[in-house]
């Protein structure tokens, strides 16, 4: 796991930018504390931070060359079936000179060009140099668990791990307020757009190849929404079951190769002690961390945690936080984030990760198993709304009462009234709508209303409304039996843009690896192929996963209700970060001279906010405080 920056010139004035790779690396330290170097050949420039976690050596250290000096890489994250492809090369007569994977990947490259995609089994971003044909092959893994920026003018092709690497060539910073308005209602930006017009990522599952000045981009690799009941329906549900274990044993096997400590993240829910009890298994004395919330014991789930821990055997620590330990981190957390992003979970892994490194370098995750396996409320709702029946037309019946009753992630009773709201706003959409409208925290119109007139009239309201069409087109249905394209969008959406996006920049910001085993391609691809009645019904999520587990994860785990990630933002608004709020970042006259939102809807947020009846306000005036404390460090 490291970091990568580089630029390809195509003329001079594009060179003349290469006088700020050695600083875009730098900009990158976090991500591989161990070491740093740069490769330059002329018009290219490649440079490395490493985080060294298999060969430790100085071998193993990047950008690395073959021994002709044709080929260069720089390659950030982890192929897991390297120790098979490297003994296939040695087979064909390829020689090694160290034990990474890094240079299986360059020899595998050097075998088979962009077909070597096909045969990873793993995570990555990386960069190959060809200086005989002088092409730039760049490459992020199928699902998008590792980043990859870009800019492409007529002079140059810059990419990084990180907005920060990428601005350091010191490209113009322009906002882009279809990215803006999307992240005032997701608290994200979906790829391929950034926050800046001159900035994309590359898709997961996608490579691309710089060449004669010209930059092409092909997909390959993509999971079938479509379920193959050609093949799951052959199987029994317990067979199916059993297929599952067996993916799930060998990906976690995988992902424990390391040749420094390893351990796993344990919040006491099904998918992280899945992954627990599984590495468990294979390694002894396993490693488990968890945060407990001193102060918020509606979210703590330490007691889950402890249970699993001590049914599997692990040497498991609790790191106990109050709310002020949590503020404590709350400006560094906002000071490594170079693009809006808003999930407040975010702080919650970026201090788990901090505290986890000072005993592992390594940390498995439960991650992905909700997008897969149909975990969110959103699901049974969307579930429900395709199936119908009694329950569905009382609670609309009651939209009425939904819409006054007070609303709050915060305790229980308010945040069922929250989710029967929302439920309730969702029965009069299109399958397309409702989904955008339950992934968001506003409306269009609400985000709409935070922008000032200026910036109205700068968003093509054409282009905004082509993206978002481009982010649902996978939504094809309103039939239980098109139920795949729901989390087929997730996979798309949601996952790489917020969940995996929220890792990355969290474990990396404090010199951790994370590995994700739900996320193995063969899980994903085997997901996708399940009948929806293996995933959700009536009475369960993530049905074929909690059933294949049950025999190796304590009891109390299930039937509960399922509890996010969560930080007390409420109280904080409210209190310590009120002043920040009111004489700072949301300051009337800040807002005026800044000219990008309208001052007289923030002030009807923060009325909100400050009301008997808050609803889901604060999650949106989070979003504004981190985009203003972002604009604030750039602009």
């Amino acid at each position: 796991m490291c970091g990568i920056t580089g630029i390809f010139a195509f003329n001079e004035v594009g060179r003349f930018s290469m006088i700020n790779l050695a600083n875009a690396v730098d900009q990158l330290s976090s991500r591989g504390p161990d070491f740093g170097d740069s490769f330059v050949d002329y018009f290219v420039g490649l440079g490395h931070r490493r985080l060294s976690v298999i060969d430790t050596s100085a071998s193993g250290n990047q950008p690395m060359s073959d021994p002709t000096g044709r080929y260069t890489i720089v390659f950030n994250g982890e192929i897991y079936n390297y120790l098979s492809l490297r003994e296939t090369l040695v087979k064909q007569g390829m020689q090694f000179r160290s034990n990474t994977d890094t240079e299986v990947l360059l020899q595998l490259y050097m075998t088979e060009g962009p077909t070597c995609l096909e045969k990873l089994n793993g995570f990555f971003a990386f960069a190959i140099f060809d200086k005989e044909k002088n092409t730039l092959f760049v490459a992020r893994d199928r699902i998008g668990i590792k980043p990859l920026l870009y800019h492409f003018d007529e002079d140059k092709f810059l990419f990084a791990s990180e907005m920060k690497a990428l601005l350091s060539f010191g490209i113009e910073k322009q906002l882009d307020y279809i990215s803006l308005k999307q992240y005032l209602q997701l608290n994200y930006i979906p790829a391929p757009h950034t926050i800046f017009k001159q900035v994309k990522k590359l898709l997961p599952g996608h490579y691309m190849l710089i060449a004669n000045g010209q930059m092409t981009v092909q997909p390959y690799y993509q999971v079938s929404s479509e379920p193959a009941y050609s093949t799951t329906q052959k199987h029994t549900y317990e067979a199916q079951q059993k297929q599952l274990l067996d993916l799930f044993e060998e990906a976690v096997q995988k992902r424990l190769i390391a040749d420094v400590p390893l351990g796993a993240f344990l919040s006491g829910g099904i998918d992280s002690s899945a992954v627990v009890a599984m590495a468990a298994k294979h390694m002894p004395q396993l490693n488990t961390f968890s945060i407990g919330y001193l102060d918020e014991p509606f979210f703590d789930e330490t007691r889950y945690a402890n249970l699993v821990a001590k049914h599997c055997g692990t040497n498991h620590t609790v790191f106990t936080l109050s709310n002020q330990d949590l503020y404590a981190y709350l400006f560094d957390m906002l000071d490594y984030l170079d693009e809006p992003f808003a999930d407040s979970s975010a702080l919650a892994v970026y201090i788990l990760s901090k505290y986890t490194q000072k005993q592992v370098k390594v940390a498995l995750s439960g991650d992905g198993a909700d997008e897969l396996f149909a975990g969110y409320h959103k699901h049974m709702g969307e579930y429900r709304m395709r199936t119908g029946g009694g329950l569905a037309s009382l609670i609309s019946t009651f939209a009425p009462l939904w819409r006054t009753l007070p609303k709050s992630r915060n305790n229980f009773l308010g945040n069922k009234i929250r989710q029967l709201h929302r439920f309730t706003s969702g029965t009069q959409l299109t399958a397309r709508e409702r989904y955008w409208q339950w992934a968001s925290f506003a409306t269009e119109q609400e985000a709409g209303n935070l922008l000032s007139s200026t910036t109205q009239q700068a968003l093509e309201a054409s282009l905004y409304e082509e993206r978002k069409q481009d982010l649902l087109k996978h939504i094809q249905g309103e039939s239980l039996e098109d139920f795949n394209d729901i989390l087929y969008t997730d996979l798309h959406l949601v996952l790489p843009n917020d969940m995996l996006t929220k890792v990355d920049m969290m474990s990396m910001a404090n010199g951790l690896e994370v590995r994700v085993p739900f996320l193995d391609h063969r899980i994903v691809d085997f997901a996708f192929s399940l009948p929806t009645d293996a995933k959700i019904n009536r009475h369960m999520r993530k049905r074929i996963l909690q059933d294949s587990f049950k025999s190796i994860l304590p009891k109390e785990l299930y039937n509960r209700p399922k509890k996010g990630f969560e930080v007390p933002l409420l109280k904080w608004l409210r209190t310590e970060l009120r002043s920040l709020l009111e004489n700072d970042l949301l300051q009337d006259q800040f807002i005026e001279e800044q000219g990008i939102f309208e001052v007289k809807a923030i002030q009807a947020l923060k009325q909100q906010l400050f009301s008997k009846n808050p609803t889901d306000v604060h999650a949106r005036i989070w979003g504004l405080l981190v985009f203003q404390h972002w604009w604030k460090k750039y602009f």
